[in-house]
């Protein structure tokens, strides 16, 4: 149990950390449960266009590359989903490269049906990995613990029962002050918040430590500091909607993540933070509409390039998927989006 909530389960509160940790991956839990998984309630990059996983596939090229093209090359799909990623990266690979991948998909979900044979399907990232290690949206369902400011100007912990209603524990003490300190301190401002980030920095750590040689890539909604938003980002998605952040196993709990704390936790060198919309125009996912003259010449090809110009801006958009942070940390590898 989380510091500052022993006790409070007893009559139906504790800290949401725990709380969402039961309702995202118990027995019963959000991404336990079979059926479409989390495409059938939100929307991410892999979902919006093809041309997501054939950058993916791209950047894999380039840790390829960079590793001057080993034997046996791992694709490591973190949170996978249903597999659409590690599916779409697979096709999207040139033959040489697609002989020598070893592609891997970690969820907790039971391994979806028709799934190509080639993909291991994993509830943990394997050891020693040579490649590329690709978190999409996985930090942001780390389960953290909520911290509010009392009327005294004290941060304690947000507790929640299974209904939503909240009350405030003791105050945040331990490591979890120190982080607070450090990467979001609060002002002494009743109802300011934030989400105690440490479980998040230790999750990336641990996944950044499977890789022998490559690179890790964590995509995510985020925040750096100078701007964190006062109120914190907890919230709720369900059946394509957003919704009140409710920890019963009827939807997604997510929070933005604090990427800068993730960047330093394996304190390794190389880390690097940008939008999307900049690693995605490294990738060579511009946006760009096709010239006018193509349609006259080539109509069909025009409008595939027309539609792809419109998922690519999607994918870049300023407001939208193109704010995305991405934090990518070299292991033995150069820069990977270098060009």
């Amino acid at each position: 149990m989380t510091a500052g909530t022993e006790g409070a389960a007893e009559n139906g509160f504790r800290g949401w950390r725990e709380a969402a940790r039961e309702a995202l991956y118990g027995p019963d839990g959000f991404y336990r449960r079979p059926g479409a998984g989390p495409a059938g309630h939100f929307r991410t990059s892999v979902h919006a266009s093809p041309l997501y996983a054939r950058a993916v596939a791209r950047l894999l090229c380039r840790v390829d590359e960079t590793l001057g093209r080993p034997p046996a090359l791992d694709f490591v799909d973190m949170a996978a989903g249903r597999g659409e990623l590690v599916t779409g990266v697979l096709g999207a690979l040139p033959a040489d490269v697609a002989d020598r991948v070893r592609p891997y998909a970690v969820e907790l979900a039971a391994r979806p049906e028709g799934l190509d044979d080639r993909i291991v399907w994993r509830d943990e990232p394997p050891e020693g990995v040579t490649g590329l290690l690709f978190a999409n949206e996985w930090l942001d369902n780390v389960p953290v613990d909520v911290a509010e400011v009392d009327a005294s100007g004290t941060p304690r912990y947000v507790l929640v029962r299974a209904d939503g209603a909240e009350r405030l524990g003791e105050p945040v003490a331990g490591a979890d002050a120190g982080w607070l300190d450090r990467w979001w301190p609060l002002p002494p401002e009743e109802g300011l918040r934030a989400e105690i980030g440490l479980p998040r920095d230790r999750a990336w750590t641990a996944a950044v430590a499977t890789l022998e040689r490559g690179a890790a890539v964590a995509v995510d909604y985020a925040h750096t500091a100078g701007a964190r938003p006062p109120f914190g980002t907890l919230t709720a998605f369900r059946e394509g909607r957003e919704t009140a952040p409710v920890p019963d196993g009827s939807r997604d709990l997510t929070a933005h993540v604090a990427l800068d704390a993730c960047a330093t936790a394996p304190a390794l060198p190389g880390a690097r933070l940008l939008t999307q919309r900049d690693a995605l125009r490294a990738l060579g996912v511009t946006g760009g509409r096709p010239p006018l003259s193509l349609a006259s010449s080539d109509p069909a090809g025009y409008v595939r390039a027309l539609a792809a110009a419109g998922e690519a801006s999607e994918l870049t958009a300023q407001g939208g998927l193109g704010d995305f942070g991405w934090l990518v940390q070299p292991v033995g590898a150069g820069d990977v989006l270098a060009g």
